[in-house]
């Protein structure tokens, strides 16, 4: 594959991502329903709509999350970015670091549903992890999202082949050995998304890693940052 077949997409996906985000001073811990807006452009955005009864079942699922569940990882609106990029890239293979109890993984396992594509999560706490098992079977996404429980800096060091897309939302030290490792398998034109990138939380050799590499071009909207890899 090469960077012009997809250069294009991924220039449109980018600027829907600048809009999206740029009024919002930084992203929160927020649920998979309705009621973790926050002010700004993402008021102009409506809830998802299913497409059909899976979809359905897959975002009452993410309502119950948010309503009953402890642990949280990403708002609704991230969610759907996941989503969309999943899916407008065409990917077969997304890499998530930080499982949590699964609200991004139902969201980027939505998008890979509809491309045929798989989804390796990792997560270290057996506690969420044993959650999020059960919010991907209660999804009907269990087929599509393969949960590694351990430390993902030990059990990336087993992964081979081409990855697609990156999500990082684990521990933000880890977050430029997580880069360093997957650099290589990332293919042209493949993202690189970031969650809390913002001035409190952003660790600065990451930040330096992904700002300076001529290979990547970064922009940071909205507590995410977003890098394509250009070749």
């Amino acid at each position: 594959m090469t960077v012009l077949k997809y250069g294009v997409g991924v220039a449109l996906l980018v600027v829907s991502f600048i809009s999206l985000g740029a009024s919002r001073v930084m992203a929160q811990r927020g649920a998979g329903g309705s009621g973790d807006r926050i002010p700004g452009d993402v008021e102009l955005e409506k809830g998802p709509v299913a497409l059909d009864d899976f979809e359905r079942n897959a975002l009452s699922v993410l309502d119950d999350i948010g309503k009953n569940q402890r642990f949280r990882n990403v708002p609704q609106h991230d969610g759907r970015l996941l989503r969309i990029m999943t899916q407008s890239i065409n990917a077969q293979h997304v890499v998530e670091l930080g499982t949590s109890t699964g609200i991004s993984g139902i969201w980027i396992g939505l998008g890979l549903r509809q491309t045929g594509g798989k989804l390796t999560t990792y997560e270290i706490d057996a506690d969420r992890a044993r959650t999020a098992r059960e919010n991907f079977q209660r999804a009907g996404l269990s087929d599509v999202i393969n949960l590694v429980e351990g430390d993902a800096h030990v059990e990336l060091k087993k992964l081979t082949g081409t990855v697609d897309m990156i999500f990082l939302d684990a521990d933000k030290e880890g977050y430029i050995d997580y880069l360093n490792t997957l650099m290589p398998m990332l293919r042209p034109g493949g993202l690189i998304l970031a969650h809390n990138i913002n001035p409190r939380m952003a660790h600065p050799p990451f930040m330096e890693a992904i700002t300076t590499n001529p290979n990547l071009e970064t922009v940071v909207r909205g507590g995410m940052s977003i890098s394509l890899k250009k070749k």
